[in-house]
């Protein structure tokens, strides 16, 4: 197949912003994000958004800053012409937020576009309009002060980009997240958000960051965060941090800002998870909002065009800085010296992407086995569903106390030496032998010539997870006899919405009024009325994305916990449980459940090698 050459030639002004509005304008939120940072720039005290239909049929950014005059509207809408910079050393210290001339005509050229502004000193105040990227109306207009940008159509004239679009839900939520990103690092100003007729915040100037978060985020993760302050060879960090207790399974809570601006940044990242050392699990993420400033000269913020993305001159000073404002705020090694270490831009942040962090060991009761004085039918499968395991196997206990051993059962290894405990108990069919217990939270195990521990509660948390998996849940419930009542952030009861189906099928009996108010009228039958609200809480606070994170946090809050001591036919249950489930040498949090030592390795630990 032969080529045909063509000419170069310098491509239409209308062609060059629609190119260029695909660096810019990637989808509504951009849009939302471009006009509420060019509002800032002119010095806007109150921003009021409005958005319908996820952006696609409008999108309205009014403010009350100093206005565009009227002969500077055309200029306003012509690609790289800009207030903001005028010679080129202007570039190496940028102290605003859009400054390349590209926000405003990329959108007009994927939109019906009109802007009305009336300069401050102005008699009257002036519009222009402009569609697909051609100017066909301008003159005067009604407005008391500031600018009015009204955005209709997005990408009506190029509609291979709405088909990139998600659901209306969808952009409508980033397009919140957008505005909720810009307004945390500008507490001094008012910002307002209506979607499709309904007001979803409106917050007033001169909040402080904690209160402002609180209309975005549940009181649970409002209350565990900490302020902290660092500032070192003129580079500051400051901001909230949550508490390694409540980290979650997304990132969607880790905020950085870099002088005011929302940017992701992978070394900034990596700080972050350094302050967290030994706090948090691969896949959990902390809560936290950071904000660094630095001179402008040493950070280049010209590097995406969407300016998400920046780059430092002292990147040991930025990794530094960022760790130890971590360290204070969490606990950690706060105020001892900085250990020397010199952070390399990382591909991957140790931030992994598959859900839900884990929560803290709770605990549970273990079912008998065949080896207990409680028999069970001949070739009864253990474990076989989660309903049985609650209705058959697991014998009401008081839930706050060690399991203790019965008078035929051995004391714990940990009191003995291992040498005094019975005989080894084999497995039918295996050649495993269960040796004991040390800790209360590790069972030892003998397979062959090779020695293994496991971890009892990320074992446990296997086998339910994975029941649950087979079973699908099928909505098994308990009645209460009086509804709990749950008063519910904004943001709750966004996430109930989206699992509600979830927590049906889990045994949830559930009903939301007013908005605000869940009442819980019935729950799985392995949790108790208080574990269940605990569960909830948990649930809708942003660690759960999807059924599967749910499998995930009921598991780890019905397996048995560390620290809990278990007789022998316990352990012998388990044992014989996690050898039946599939994908069982890691925990749903992605630990591993056992540790394995063949004699070559014991000899090397021993230095007999």
């Amino acid at each position: 197949m032969s080529a045909i050459r063509s000419s170069i030639q310098v491509l239409p002004a209308g062609l060059k912003n629609q190119i260029a509005a695909g660096e810019v304008v990637e989808r509504p939120a951009s849009v939302v994000k471009e006009l509420v940072e060019n509002s800032l720039d002119a010095g806007a005290t109150r921003v009021d958004v409005t958005v319908d239909q996820g952006g696609r049929s409008l999108i309205v950014v009014q403010d009350d800053g100093w206005g565009v005059p009227s002969e500077e509207l055309p200029l306003a809408v012509t690609r790289h012409a800009t207030s903001k910079i005028r010679e080129f050393s202007d570039l190496s210290a940028i102290s605003s937020f859009g400054f390349r001339g590209e926000a405003l005509p990329s959108i007009a050229s994927v939109s019906r576009f009109r802007m009305t502004s009336r300069a401050q000193d102005a008699d009257e105040a002036y519009f222009i309009e402009v569609g697909n990227g051609e100017i066909e109306d301008q003159g005067p207009a009604a407005l008391a002060a500031g600018t009015r940008v009204e955005v209709r159509e997005l990408f009506s004239a190029t509609p291979a980009r709405l088909k990139f679009l998600k659901t209306e839900t969808t952009e409508n939520k980033r397009c919140q997240e957008s505005l909720m990103r810009i307004s945390l690092a500008h507490a001094d100003a008012g910002f307002s958000l209506t979607q499709n007729g309904r007001e979803m915040f409106r917050l007033p100037p001169d909040q402080d960051l904690k209160a402002r978060l609180q209309s975005f985020w549940p009181p649970a993760v409002c209350h565990g965060l900490t302020p902290f302050d660092t500032e070192r060879d003129g580079y500051r960090v400051h901001g909230l941090a949550g508490s390694p207790a409540t980290a979650q399974g997304r990132g969607d809570r880790i905020l950085l800002y870099v002088n005011g601006r929302p940017v992701q940044d992978k070394l900034m990242l990596s700080a972050v998870r350094q302050g967290y050392k030994g706090m948090l699990l691969a896949r959990e993420y902390p809560q936290i909002v950071l904000f660094l400033e630095l001179p402008a000269r040493d950070v280049d913020v010209n590097v995406h065009p969407a300016k998400q993305e920046v780059r430092f001159i002292e990147e040991k000073l930025v990794f530094s800085v960022i760790r130890s404002g971590i360290m204070q705020a969490v606990g950690g090694l706060s105020g001892s010296p900085e250990r020397p270490e010199m952070p390399v831009r990382p591909a991957d942040t140790g931030f992994a992407s598959p859900p839900v962090g884990g929560s803290p060991v709770s605990t549970g009761s273990m079912p008998a086995s065949r080896h207990s004085q409680r028999s069970m039918p001949a070739g009864a499968p253990k474990f076989s569903s989660y309903r049985e395991y609650q209705a058959e196997y697991n014998p009401p206990r008081d839930l706050d106390l060690p399991i203790t051993p019965s008078a035929s059962s051995p004391a714990p290894m940990h009191d003995e030496p291992l040498s005094a405990a019975p005989e080894p108990s084999p497995l039918s069919g295996t050649n495993l032998e269960y040796l004991g217990q040390v800790a209360d939270t590790y069972l030892v195990i003998r397979q062959g010539r090779t020695l293994m521990l496991m971890d009892q509660h990320a074992a446990h948390e296997r086998v339910l997870f994975e029941a649950m998996r087979q079973e699908r849940t099928r909505g098994d419930s308990q009645p209460l006899a009086v509804p709990l009542e749950m008063r519910l952030h904004p943001s709750e009861a966004e996430a109930l919405r989206e699992l509600e189906q979830g927590l049906r099928s889990m045994g949830f009996v559930l009903h939301l009024e007013g908005g605000e108010t869940l009442l819980i009228r019935g729950v799985p039958p392995t949790l108790d009325a208080g574990r269940a609200r605990e569960y909830l809480a948990s649930a809708l606070d942003g660690q759960a994305s999807c059924i599967e994170d749910l499998w995930i946090m009921m598991s780890c809050k019905t397996a048995i916990k560390a620290n809990q001591s278990l007789a022998r036919d316990e352990a012998l249950a388990l044992l014989e449980a996690w050898l039946e489930t599939p994908d069982r040498e890691f925990c749903p949090h992605g630990r591993p459940v056992v540790v394995r030592w063949n004699p070559g390795e014991l000899e090397r630990l021993f230095k007999r090698k």
